[in-house]
């Protein structure tokens, strides 16, 4: 009856960081981001397609706000500069 869990830790190994301090802690302090068409209070326009590539990824795809740090409003127009963009072949649908 010597059953022993695999998820449970082991005092005989060494730590693998676990509590704060070592090796970087669970949680890092990110600094916050801000929506960029906010702070230079511009306009976002289908035709400006190389300050809109930013917001795209590698393979053609619009990225997230939690990655670029837009706010939801800019967010929503960039998306529809960004679909007006790619209907008049400015921008690919996909990346080759």
């Amino acid at each position: 009856m010597g059953y022993r869990s695999s998820r449970g830790r082991s005092d005989d190994g060494p730590s693998q960081g676990g509590e704060r301090g070592e090796r970087g802690g669970r949680y890092r302090k990110q600094r916050k981001r801000f929506c960029g068409f906010c702070v230079d209070k511009r306009e976002i326009d289908y035709k400006d397609y190389e300050s809109i590539r930013r917001y795209m990824n590698e393979y053609g795809r619009i990225r997230p706000r939690r990655q670029t740090g837009t706010c939801a409003k800019h967010q929503r127009s960039l998306a529809v500069a960004i679909k007006r963009a790619r209907h008049l072949a400015l921008l690919p649908f996909l990346s080759e």
